[in-house]
């Protein structure tokens, strides 16, 4: 019997390129339909990128807060892990704030925030627990927990087959950023 549509909590995670990608996808797909979509990012900076550049030219509709202090631990990453905790728990409450405010909310690299012990397991699971029955909540990053991949309605892995940085090849500007 089919169930009458609903919100959904979608889970992209994996060590492959992609999540974040797919999660823009629905964005604009959900945009394109009138849905308002919010995505928080946890790890990302609010450095430009291209999901910001078009995000700035969908508002109201797509609204993006990078509330992250750049990647944890890698690329010459010198701040301490209280700075990128104290980020998360910002970002954290930019969550909660939309709950109830969209039809869409993105939580970019939040799994890999948990992993990282950013933010507490039992934070995220409490919030998908009590999203709003009509938002599809999006949960993005490496290492997604098994409980929370247990409560999703949708779970795609990304998996590594072949990737440019191997070669030598940086991220591009409107290809991965």
């Amino acid at each position: 019997m089919a169930k009458k549509p609903g919100g959904l909590t979608i889970v992209y995670t994996g060590q492959g390129k992609g999540k974040t990608t797919a999660a823009l996808g629905l964005a604009l797909r959900a945009a394109a339909y009138n849905k308002k979509v919010a995505m928080v990012q946890f790890v990302k900076s609010a450095k430009e990128s291209g999901e910001m550049k078009i995000a700035q030219r969908l508002k109201p509709r797509f609204i993006i807060r990078a509330l992250g202090r750049g990647y944890v631990g890698i690329q010459k990453d010198t701040q301490p892990l209280s700075a990128h905790q104290k980020a998360a728990r910002a970002a954290f409450r930019e969550a909660r704030h939309w709950l109830k405010r969209c039809d869409v909310l993105i939580l970019d690299e939040i799994n890999g925030a948990v992993a990282g012990k950013l933010i507490p397991l039992n934070k995220v699971i409490d919030l998908i627990k009590h999203k709003p029955n009509s938002l599809t909540l999006v949960l993005t990053g490496r290492r997604a927990h098994p409980r929370v991949i247990k409560m999703a309605d949708l779970v795609t892995e990304m998996k590594e087959i072949k990737h440019p940085f191997r070669k030598g090849i940086l991220a591009q500007p409107g290809i991965d950023y």
